[in-house]
């Protein structure tokens, strides 16, 4: 059955929720969080012409790929972007666009896992001396010696789930305002992040309603909404993909009202949405002009 039209205060309401600046009478504010890295330059631009859409309000950049089996062997796979230009543009969207921006750690492919506490303790000591605010002698920055980036996503979707709790607290405890955040399956819980996120330090979960889960396809908002309630102290967004090219549990812009937005922007806890990524949203439209 078709849907009936949108009313034109609730269009504007969609539209103001997508593009991630909706601010309500209640208080409510939505975020826009956006992947980036997983194309060339050519394909989803550059990282400060994401921030320059002016839409995106975090951009969490794909992937910290190889941690855990070998001390001393880490890998950042951002597919072919010239990673000594990325720097400059981490600072410019910090400063200039106000854009909060993290590294997303594990994704779909490379060598992962944390086999041991030193593993945990390892990977803690790498991201905060080459991507965060620490400055050891002798660890790379891959992105130069003055970027540093705002936190880390814990995008686990391979191997265990042990030692992450110890990652987090570890990352935690170095202060400096190190923003934890967690993209997990849509099914909950997540066993992969089920202990990590125990801890409670994780400012937002990002909860992907795609990735083929054949449960979530009917009952995804009711699998969010269990997501919302199990963390309270944390903001939830809605994980999106941009395309229907990407999965098939793509939502479109009005389904998206229909079937979630007009539920869960009444939850404190309602964060925003995060989005699968920005070549799609970029070839797509998704989000708004740009």
């Amino acid at each position: 059955m078709a849907l009936p039209p949108l009313p034109l205060a609730v269009a504007a309401l969609l539209l103001a929720i997508i593009s991630g600046h909706l601010a309500t009478a209640d208080g409510y504010v939505g975020g826009l969080a956006i992947y980036w890295g997983r194309h060339a330059d050519a394909d989803e631009g550059t990282l400060r012409e994401a921030c320059d859409t002016g839409r995106y309000t975090t951009v969490i950049i794909t992937f910290y790929n190889v941690f855990g089996y070998h001390p001393g062997v880490y890998n950042l796979d951002i597919s072919g972007h010239d990673v000594t230009a990325v720097g400059a543009d981490i600072t410019y969207c910090q400063k200039s666009r106000n854009v909060t921006i993290l590294l997303a750690i594990g994704g779909y492919g490379g060598g992962y896992s944390l086999p041991s506490s030193q593993s945990a303790a390892d990977v803690a000591d790498n991201l905060w001396n080459a991507f965060l605010g620490g400055r050891r002698a002798g660890v790379r920055r891959p992105f130069g010696p003055d970027a540093a980036l705002d936190g880390v996503d814990f995008f686990i979707d391979q191997g265990g789930a042990d030692h992450y709790d110890e990652l987090a607290r570890r990352l935690h405890g170095y202060g400096a305002g190190v923003i934890l955040t967690a993209t997990t399956r849509c099914s909950y819980p997540d066993p992969r992040l089920d202990k990590a996120l125990a801890t409670k330090l994780f400012e937002r979960i990002h909860v992907r309603m795609y990735g083929g889960e054949q449960r979530c396809i009917w009952s995804s908002r009711y699998s969010w909404e269990k997501w919302a309630a199990a963390y309270p102290g944390s903001k939830v967004y809605i994980g999106l993909v941009a395309s229907p090219e990407q999965d098939e549990a793509w939502v479109f812009q009005k389904d998206l009202y229909y079937e979630y937005l007009q539920f869960v922007t009444k939850l404190p806890n309602y964060g925003g949405l995060a989005v699968y990524d920005r070549y799609y949203d970029k070839k797509a439209n998704y989000t708004g002009d740009g």
